[in-house]
């Protein structure tokens, strides 16, 4: 399997966010793909290529333009007023506020454009983010050419940030990106299926109008779990998209057996819907030993996951997601994409 991955991802290393009423160290880090790449290359699953520029253009079918401005030019911003620390929101227009006019100041446009305080703005953050998307674009260039599957290591993970949010480490929602590249490049259904034990707002909310996009999402229940406003069973699409939306989520400290039986309602659920191609979200923190997740799934599971995923037969890309036990991270990534392989 094709394995696509940057070093730009380095540029972007946040020192803090706000967890829990205090900062603390971020739990996504670079050491994650330092340790996925490991793995991927110590088991030789397959060559390991950079990615090729994609410029602005495939971006901005998915995100505001308005947002990609923000993001292109915050550092700048931020930098200007004689920082020299992390840029982190602090105030959001959240109910009773007014949410049509993005502020002309810095510390409002983070807010503006955020739904959290775990979203670090550094002086590489626009670099990493636009390399990280180029990996999901790179991946889903090299299913559309005839590969099988293809694994896009983006860093910074994506599918929280939204059409004009970035939220929960994510700035560009690299899986939406790919999955919008293939629908343009005429494959006439796409599944995003999102096995991140946190929920994919982000994905969701760009695709929960459109009937040819479909998107499952296997996560902790948000009435307990972060993103906490999205989620829930009963987000089943709208409009067009009416039915092409379905949320599983479970309990805390559920482990292997029952989880899998959600993966294989979502894998019928992506056939029905008759996909031609597929992107799996891959975050692995539903982990037994995740440090921010509430799962307990086992390193051995993972293998299984990849292979109930190739039983779908259909050509696949891997974006990057969740995970930060990060001594097992390299492991549990290995293990899924070999479960697919020899699926």
């Amino acid at each position: 399997m094709l394995t696509i991955h940057s070093d730009a991802h380095r540029l972007h290393h946040g020192a803090g966010e706000f967890y829990r009423g205090r900062i603390v160290p971020c739990f996504e880090m670079p050491a994650r793909v330092e340790q996925i790449l490991a793995s991927v290359t110590a088991r030789a699953l397959g060559p390991v290529v950079a990615p090729k520029p994609h410029g602005r253009g495939p971006l901005e079918r998915v995100h505001a333009s308005d947002y990609l401005d923000f993001l292109a030019g915050a550092w700048d911003e931020w930098s200007a007023l004689g920082e020299t620390g992390d840029a982190l929101p602090y105030a959001w227009p959240a109910r009773d506020l007014r949410q049509d006019r993005p502020p002309a100041h810095i510390d409002g446009k983070l807010g503006f454009y955020s739904i959290d305080a775990a979203v670090p703005i550094t002086a590489g953050t626009w670099a990493a983010v636009q390399a990280s998307a180029d990996c999901a674009l790179t991946g889903a260039s090299a299913v559309l050419g005839g590969q099988r599957a293809a694994f896009a290591l983006c860093r910074p993970p994506g599918h929280h940030a939204g059409p004009r949010a970035m939220g929960g480490f994510c700035y560009l929602n690299n899986a939406a990106i790919a999955a919008q590249a293939l629908r343009d490049a005429g494959v006439g259904k796409v599944a995003v299926l999102d096995v991140d034990y946190h929920h994919g707002n982000g994905t969701q909310a760009i695709f929960y109008d459109r009937a040819d996009v479909f998107f499952a999402s296997i996560h902790g229940d948000p009435a307990v779990e972060y993103p906490f406003f999205a989620g829930f069973a009963d987000e089943t699409g709208s409009g067009d998209g009416q039915g092409c939306n379905l949320n599983l989520p479970l309990p805390w400290g559920t482990r292997a057996d029952a989880w899998l039986v959600a993966l294989d309602t979502a894998c019928a659920a992506i056939a029905a819907f008759g996909a031609q191609a597929l992107v799996v979200s891959l975050g692995v923190d539903t982990f037994e030993e995740d440090p921010i997740s509430h799962f307990k799934l086992a390193s051995p599971d993972f293998t299984r996951i990849g292979a109930r995923v190739a039983g779908l037969g259909l050509p696949t890309l891997f974006v990057m997601e969740g995970g930060y036990a990060v001594g097992d991270i390299g492991t549990n990534v290995a293990n899924v994409l070999e479960g697919f392989a020899r699926g």
